[in-house]
């Protein structure tokens, strides 16, 4: 696919990294907690984004341009329906008391839908200026992630 991304869909995706950038120095920051409470909000909005993110391969499944095959509309609906459920298994562990596990299933989650989304692209299924997009994206969300996961590993908290 060689549809070139709207200027608008790529500021709104940078902006969807200020939750994440913001609950990360919450919780590693704050008094313990609202330090809790922002890592807890970082978990629900990593699964609300992860959901998001399904949900663009339903949209492709959905759309009927290029009429692509059974195979590919299922893989499609499929891949439309899993980033859901790793969001709601982070959110799951995390209620179960187990947040910095919620933390790794979020990360897991989105390796996982980018890795596939760029074997999608090579097989010119994605947009390519998607695909770019979703790269600087991942990173910025992974790097919140693993940040929080790694400090508070080591019992640590930054202090701004």
């Amino acid at each position: 696919m060689t549809r070139r991304l709207p200027t608008f869909a790529i500021l709104l995706g940078l902006a969807g990294l200020l939750p994440f950038a913001a609950c990360s120095l919450g919780a590693l920051s704050l008094e313990p907690d609202a330090a809790e409470r922002s890592l807890l909000a970082l978990i629900a909005y990593g699964a609300t984004i992860l959901a998001f993110l399904g949900g663009v391969h339903w949209g492709f499944a959905l759309d009927g341009s290029g009429t692509p095959s059974v195979r590919v509309q299922r893989l499609r609906f499929g891949l439309g329906v899993a980033p859901s459920l790793v969001g709601w298994g982070a959110l799951l562990v995390t209620f179960l008391g187990f947040p910095l596990i919620g933390v790794l299933v979020l990360i897991a989650g989105m390796v996982a839908t980018t890795l596939v989304e760029a074997r999608a692209t090579r097989h010119g299924l994605m947009p390519a200026g998607y695909m770019r997009l979703r790269w600087a994206l991942s990173a910025g969300v992974l790097v919140c992630l693993g940040a929080v996961c790694l400090v508070r590993v080591m019992g640590g908290r930054i202090v701004i």
